[in-house]
């Protein structure tokens, strides 16, 4: 019961961060979004998402010892997005060794997938 709450209080304290991180970018150009159009929104949302996603990851690994896929973290309810966000859907591969969570554009455009591993690193394809 103490890991199940030990856990929960790890993903709260990580949505809190991401949070006031949303909140700290938007305060640096708050009409940058609205100025390019809905693409740069769409793509700021998905990073946000794979972010997300590598940060349940990581505390997956930490209570559990390994890695989960993409629908044992959302069947689990540690993961509350949603496996898409059009133009995009998510997957996650994992070894023993570490995660990749990408995202894979369904349309044309750019970038064509982005992805994140236990780096933190959120990288693109051009």
């Amino acid at each position: 019961m103490g890991r199940a709450f030990g856990f929960l209080g790890t993903v709260a304290t990580l949505a809190i961060g991401m949070y006031i991180y949303s909140l700290q970018v938007r305060a640096i150009d708050p009409t940058a979004a609205s100025a390019r159009g809905p693409e740069v929104a769409t793509i700021a949302g998905v990073k946000n998402d794979l972010i997300a996603i590598a940060n349940v990851e990581r505390a997956y690994q930490a209570s559990e010892g390994k890695y989960a896929s993409l629908d044992e973290l959302v069947s689990g309810n540690y993961l509350t997005i949603k496996r898409e966000r059009p133009p995009y859907v998510y997957d996650v591969d994992v070894s023993s060794a570490g995660f990749r969570a990408t995202a894979t554009r369904t349309t044309k455009g750019a970038p064509a997938q982005l992805w994140v591993t236990e780096s933190m690193e959120v990288q693109s394809s051009n």
